[in-house]
């Protein structure tokens, strides 16, 4: 709540003018001792005390106090006294942590200092000393502050600690399942209380989380991606493109990759091993990645739907083609690379077979921009998609118009949404047109994904593929709206026979349709 105005108090009956403050309230989680009523409470009683007026509050529920990013509420309140339109001389604080546990205690002083030159003074209500600007209240500040730091960082070494006794004994620490697997929760006796859908928690301190294998065909899936890779050479971006002209989605509703399936190939979880501290992020710090000795794990921990012994095999498999490239094989790949795509990017890199990943060439050239210089590409910006990208929205424009005049010629009738080209064909159905970029896959594959307006549920969308050098349509999907189960739809060259029906090499078939055709006739198809 960033700068919420207090109503007056003042009794207009010969009352002396009272010094007018706001009040700064954080709470840095629901479980907070003091929440910011209780924060405000205690406040308003300091400020009566003293012949304070409250005319604004600024809080900020739930921040973290380690940085002042994504603190909303102070960052306006340093705002408001910057620009001079700060209608208060006090700012009423509960106590010094309140205003920040900052592991920098020079920062905290740097906010309030920012405050006091501006003749806005901070005061901390429930604390022993005055701020007074003498020397006794700066030193027991800079020791408050100090303290706060450091209570945040014996908090976080406690919980990391706690966190990695429970991983040791094999349960299951925040993130998604994944594919294949279940968080299932278990009560104190460790017995199974129920399955965590997507986006839910536990609710009790004592419960806990380990993982079970999913559904059957998810697990039947998983078993599938690593005989593809094992005993029958296909890479990960071929699996990734099999999986999705199957219609087979990931466990967040989205088609394949070559990183999803690689995920799924180097995770030990499918093994039943419960691995912790790949990342650290503590203390709101830099996110780094920790080496291998500094992981955490339970072997065993889960029940194992891949055999141990495949894993392994998997993994020397990537060991053997992930080997220590010299600096002179990295760049004859990245420029070969770059010859077959015509630019470059770290996605571009990650999701091509055989390549380092895009981390390995920023740690050995010193960033991606300089491995790029090294082989000529310099990408101040992808000019290549930013093109591509202007004549398909001309191209769908285009389309759009050409569907407007056809069905106009053949004596039907159209009314068009400026804001979102929807199509209202004879005031009885109504249709959208997307345009499918044609990409081409590291194996030389073409691959489309058409994007359907679910938002407006049009009950047919017109589908346009474009031919691999996005400039012109290749041909056309005719798709109603029960076709639409999700936001995307994957296209391989060779697709399945439901979808052959629905495929023309021209629109003439809809346009005849659109003339003569009831909805009701439409529907079924």
């Amino acid at each position: 709540m960033a700068g919420r105005e207090l109503p007056s108090s003042n009794d207009p009956a010969n009352s002396p003018p009272r010094r007018r403050a706001a009040e700064y309230v954080r709470m840095s989680t629901d479980h907070q001792k003091y929440s910011t009523e209780n924060q405000s409470d205690a406040i308003r009683k300091y400020a009566e005390e003293r012949g304070f007026e409250l005319v604004r509050s600024y809080a900020d529920a739930g921040k973290s106090g380690l940085r002042i990013e994504g603190r909303e509420a102070l960052q306006q309140l340093i705002q408001d006294v910057q620009d001079g339109t700060a209608d208060f001389e006090v700012i009423l604080v509960y106590d010094v942590s309140r205003w920040g546990r900052f592991q920098d205690a020079d920062e905290s002083a740097y906010y309030e200092y920012i405050c006091r030159r501006a003749n806005k003074q901070v005061e901390y209500c429930a604390e022993q000393f005055e701020n007074d600007g003498g020397p006794v209240a700066t030193i027991v500040k800079s020791v408050k502050r100090a303290m706060a730091g450091e209570y945040s960082r014996e908090l976080s070494n406690k919980v990391f600690i706690g966190q990695c006794r429970l991983i040791e004994h094999g349960f299951r620490q925040g993130g998604a399942a994944g594919f294949g697997l279940r968080r299932v929760l278990l009560d104190e006796r460790g017995e199974v209380k129920a399955e965590l859908k997507r986006g839910e928690h536990k609710s009790l301190q004592t419960d806990r989380v380990i993982l079970m294998p999913g559904p059957e065909t998810e697990v039947r899936t998983v078993r599938w991606i690593y005989s593809r890779f094992l005993k029958h050479g296909r890479s990960e971006s071929e699996i990734a493109a099999e999986l999705n002209e199957r219609g087979i989605l990931t466990d967040l509703d989205r088609a394949w990759t070559r990183a999803t399936v690689h995920q799924i190939l180097t995770n030990e979880k499918y093994i039943g091993n419960n691995v912790y501290n790949r990342r650290s992020f503590k203390l709101k710090q830099k996110r780094v990645a920790n080496g291998p000795e500094m992981w955490i794990r339970s072997e065993g921990a889960f029940d194992a739907i891949v055999v141990p012994k495949q894993f392994q095999k998997v993994q020397a498999i990537i060991a053997a083609r992930n080997r220590r490239f010299s600096d002179d094989e990295m760049l004859d790949r990245l420029t070969r690379l770059f010859q077959r795509r015509g630019y470059i990017s770290g996605l571009v890199i990650d999701e091509a077979d055989g390549m380092p990943s895009s981390g390995a060439y920023a740690h050995r050239f010193g960033s991606l921009i300089r491995a790029y210089s090294l082989v000529g590409f310099t990408p101040d910006r992808d000019y290549h998609y930013i093109e591509v990208n202007r004549l398909l929205r001309l191209f769908h424009g285009d389309e759009v118009e050409r569907v407007i005049r056809e069905i106009t010629r053949l004596g039907g009738t159209v009314t068009r949404n400026p804001a979102t080209d929807l199509l209202t064909i004879n005031g009885e159905f109504t249709v959208s047109v997307a345009v499918a970029r044609c990409r081409e896959t590291s194996s030389g594959g073409l691959r489309w994904k058409i994007r359907f307006d679910t938002g407006l549920v049009p009950d047919i969308t017109i589908a346009i593929r474009m031919d691999r050098t996005n400039t012109a349509a290749l041909d056309y999907y005719l798709l109603p709206q029960f076709e639409m189960r999700t936001k995307t739809l994957g296209l391989a060259e060779e697709n399945g026979l439901m979808l052959d029906a629905f495929r023309f090499e021209t629109l003439d078939f809809f346009f005849d349709m659109a003339r003569r055709v009831p909805v009701a006739e439409v529907a079924p198809w």
